[in-house]
């Protein structure tokens, strides 16, 4: 990462494509330039179903962002979700050229290409490699061993694959947008660093984000990323839920989900009448429920959603591996309670995240600008740059020539 590294990042959701583009700082920090959105619904359960939607999205959002930023972008960094990733853990040991010199950046290098000398499925392609640790060989554990005087040391990572026939279609369809794809980025790895707070980052944690269709798994133990996932219900289906018992229109019961959004029955301290507007009784009069009724229904899809994530981390053994869940994503934190939901069906301590940098950054862009600021963090990269062209005097000719794309340290 460089001073002046203009990082572009696309998140593409169920309801939504939203694009942040960010300049490292002379503190090398990221400073948000601009942020766009679009509607999209191009994607559905976690599948592709819409290619021109999500291809038009992106370009919306693109030309939106190139209209304040006054540059053009050509290449953007891309969120993945976990439904479409393998997380593989391996490590090399790497003898140092120059025991007096100390390990050179020369033997990292040799040591991030040769981690990913793995055996890869015919079906996945690798999109990313998490340098996680280096243990020299006197068993001292470093990030970064620049410098260490040793004769060797062990470089222990994490190799991520992706289905190699969903990053052509991405791919196909950035391209159809005009943007070249500078990496992926599973959704909960970029999310690490802006919903956990400092203590959560050293701990054995699963973030839970729940959106509009889909709710993303990602469990770390401490630096080390063990597992993602996604299971394909999110808030939507808690608001088609209630439309459908209800026999109102969706548009009232999104409302309704967040007037009195309660994922416990047991929580509720006034039992309330509420008049359905969309839904009239036999009389020719608005119907009328009790909020109890409601709730009851936010409860069953709450319950079924922390229930399959319950399922799937004793399917992998990961259940033990957990001291703390935390939930991020507009699917779950508008609905009171359903941090206890989680406690009480997955038997740990479940919380919102209490980041404090999470609350200065707008939901409809969090995931972008976790993804942004990932990419900024990344180490031992020569360049993390995204590709824009721009005559400003500021800021001079900024289009990087033959960039290597594979997002990877060459």
């Amino acid at each position: 990462m460089a001073i002046g590294d203009i990082i572009v990042g696309i998140d593409i959701g169920t309801s939504k494509v939203s694009t942040v583009v960010g300049e490292v700082n002379n503190f090398k920090q990221i400073e948000i330039i601009c942020n766009t959105c679009s509607k999209c619904n191009g994607i559905a359960r976690g599948q592709i179903v819409d290619e021109e939607a999500i291809s038009e999205a992106i370009a919306k959002t693109i030309r939106e962002a190139e209209e304040i930023a006054d540059f053009k972008i050509s290449s953007a960094y891309i969120t993945i979700s976990g439904r479409y990733t393998t997380i593989v853990q391996n490590s090399v040991v790497k003898d140092v050229k120059d025991r007096i010199e100390g390990v050179s950046q020369k033997d990292i290098t040799n040591a991030l290409g040769a981690i990913r000398d793995i055996e890869i499925p015919d079906s996945d392609t690798c999109i990313d490699v998490i340098p996680d640790k280096f243990v020299l060989e006197d068993g001292t554990s470093t990030d970064n061993p620049m410098g260490e005087h040793c004769s060797s040391f062990t470089l222990y990572a994490q190799i991520v694959l992706a289905d190699k026939g969903y990053v052509k279609k991405i791919t196909n369809i950035c391209k159809k947008a005009g943007i070249e794809i500078d990496g992926m980025v599973p959704i909960t790895l970029a999310e690490r660093n802006l919903v956990l707070d400092v203590a959560e980052l050293n701990d054995n944690v699963m973030i839970l984000d729940m959106g509009a269709g889909n709710t993303e798994i990602g469990v770390f133990r401490g630096s080390t990323f063990l597992y993602n996932a996604t299971l394909p219900l999110g808030g939507d289906n808690i608001t088609s839920d209630i439309a459908y018992v209800l026999s109102i229109s969706k548009e009232e019961a999104d409302k309704l989900k967040r007037q009195y959004g309660l994922a416990l029955k047991s929580f509720i301290d006034n039992d309330n009448n509420i008049s359905l507007t969309t839904c009239t009784a036999t009389d020719g009069k608005n119907k009328t429920i009790k909020s109890s009724d409601l709730v009851e229904i936010i409860e069953a899809r709450v319950e079924e959603i922390f229930s399959l994530v319950n399922k799937e981390l004793i399917a992998q053994g990961l259940k033990n591996n957990i001291n703390n869940v935390i939930l991020t994503g507009d699917g779950i934190t508008n609905i009171n309670k359903s941090d206890m939901a989680g406690k009480i069906i997955l038997n740990i301590p479940v919380k919102n995240s209490t980041s404090r940098l999470i609350t200065t950054i707008k939901s409809t862009y969090r995931t972008s600008y976790a993804l942004v600021r990932y990419i900024s963090s990344r180490s031992f990269s020569k360049t993390v740059s995204s590709t824009i062209d721009t005559n400003s005097e500021k800021s001079g000719l900024k289009k990087i020539i033959g960039k290597v794309r594979d997002f990877f340290y060459s």
